[in-house]
């Protein structure tokens, strides 16, 4: 198809890149299909995977006949599309010491940030009308996160002298959100952090009283433990941090390291996907077994990441998440993790 028309590799890839940028909903297979036969051919990891399947790229036509790739393999190799210059950056996963963690080389920064602050407005608004606090304490202590590459775009897009990272100061923190709650200027204050550092503020001896007094204050929670707290229910957790944090519902994002386009949950756990974005989910017991968002809203099952950010790795990744569909298209839970996979601090463990 688009590959047999002499096209040279980078006039595809730029060809893809217009196309991912200008999408519209109605075009996400066809898009998706055209990706995945570019990386089907200039991915050499992902190619010998499909030719191990037995797969004829040429015949796949439908987004449940996609082959994705499983997650392992961006520990033990460079998942590149195509022949590129240096990484602008490359991210790692986070892990318990002598765990083998997972790298995501990131060659097009333009569209990782574009791609993301799109997702964020449209769930959110525009960036320019938020003041963003960011609670990363575990993200902060390493230099290669995605959250925090994606983060300081966000606060960078800001443009609020108020917005910025906190490590281990919540106080100082606390003294911005007063200073906030106390001088409201119609803008929203997002209070984005990691599970674990939320659950250490809510149940402080610190008086929070003062989030109570902001308006607009949307708390949102990125999901992990990272071994610093016993893993609990997600609704154990939102009921914590409702109850202390004076707000009536968490927001939640779904992300990790292998992907550059997020899902946003407003409350309850049902996760929106991007526009970039589409989830299938596997048979437990046979992967190769998938269906989309038409089976019961009750089936659970292992969940498969279509990403159209992830054009220069692999756009079809198969996680090591549990999820089940929500009752509106395209939405889903995120339900746990499978047994066997390494504990990842992305996502609450909610099993």
């Amino acid at each position: 198809m688009e590959l047999q028309n002499n096209k040279s590799e980078t006039e595809i890839r730029l060809a893809l890149r217009r196309e991912i940028l200008q999408l519209q909903p109605a075009d996400f297979e066809r898009l998706a299909l055209k990706i995945f036969r570019f990386q089907a051919a200039y991915n050499p990891v992902y190619k010998r995977y499909i030719s191990h399947l037995n797969i004829n790229s040429e015949q796949v036509s439908t987004l449940v006949e996609i082959p994705f790739l499983p997650v392992q393999f961006f520990k033990n190799h460079i998942i590149q599309t195509g022949e590129l210059p240096a990484a602008a950056a490359i991210f790692q996963s986070s892990g318990t010491t002598g765990q083998q963690t997972s790298r995501h080389h990131l060659f097009d920064p333009e569209l990782y940030k574009t791609v993301s602050a799109r997702i964020f407005k449209q769930n959110f608004g525009d960036l320019t009308q938020f003041h963003i606090l960011a609670l990363l304490p575990s993200y902060l202590e390493r230099n290669n996160a995605s959250l925090v590459y994606m983060m300081q775009h966000f606060i960078d897009e800001s443009r609020s002298e108020y917005s910025g990272f906190y490590l281990n100061n919540a106080d100082e923190m606390l003294e911005r959100l007063a200073f906030l709650a106390a001088n409201p200027d119609g803008k929203h204050v997002l209070l984005l952090g990691v599970t674990f550092a939320l659950l250490d503020l809510a149940e402080s001896d610190r008086d929070l009283s003062v989030l109570g007094k902001i308006a607009n204050l949307k708390v949102m929670d990125t999901g992990g433990m990272k071994g610093r707290r016993q893993e609990l229910l997600r609704e154990e957790v939102h009921d914590i941090l409702t109850s202390n944090l004076f707000v009536d519902k968490i927001h939640s994002e779904y992300g990790m390291t292998e992907m550059l386009s997020q899902g946003y949950a407003h409350g309850f756990g049902l996760f929106v996907p991007g526009n970039t974005m589409r989830i299938l989910l596997r048979d437990i017991n046979d992967p190769f077994a998938k269906f989309d968002h038409n089976i019961s809203s009750s089936k659970t099952g292992g969940i498969n990441v279509i990403d159209l950010a992830n054009l220069d790795s692999c756009s079809f990744i198969e996680t090591q998440d549990l999820g089940r569909f929500g009752e509106n298209e395209g939405s889903f839970y995120v339900m746990g993790r499978f047994d066997n996979s390494d504990i990842r601090g992305c996502n609450l463990m909610v099993i």
